[in-house]
């Protein structure tokens, strides 16, 4: 369990800092440029990865929906935001405003999944997620 949380904690890092840096090169070109460069030197770097370590295609590729294999676009629309929105209202609350509307999707995925949900701790949740938001708002 610790190496998994420290994991998600490294995971997290980085996310932010891909932010920084994507929203920084935006800054210099355009969201939509910023995206393309990242998407094609992670497309590089992937590629070599699994050159070297193997298993690129699954074994059960055509066994797999099509829509799968939509997350890429839906990857391609977070990154491009994400260098747009940065820039423009900070780390901060970018990062607050993804985490809340991951959680609101992530409950009621797991609604339609037959999962069961507390929803008052998962409102509680997203509420506490705004009011961290409504906090860095103010002014010292």
């Amino acid at each position: 369990m610790i190496t998994s949380a420290v994991f998600a904690l490294v995971a997290g890092l980085l996310v932010i800092l891909s932010r920084q840096v994507n929203g920084r090169l935006s800054l210099s070109s355009t969201p939509l440029i910023s995206s393309f460069w990242n998407h094609c030197v992670g497309f590089v770097v992937l590629s070599a990865l699994a050159l070297a370590i193997g298993g690129l295609l699954p074994s059960n590729a055509g066994e797999i929906p099509w829509w799968v294999f939509t997350g890429g676009a839906l990857g391609v629309v977070f990154v491009a935001s994400s260098s747009w929105l940065l820039p423009r209202i900070g780390a901060v609350n970018s990062t607050l405003l993804v985490i809340a509307g991951q959680m609101v999707c992530g409950v009621v995925f797991d609604m339609l999944r037959g999962e069961p949900v507390t929803l008052w701790a998962a409102g509680l949740g997203i509420v506490m997620i705004l009011a961290g938001m409504a906090l860095t708002q103010r002014r010292g």
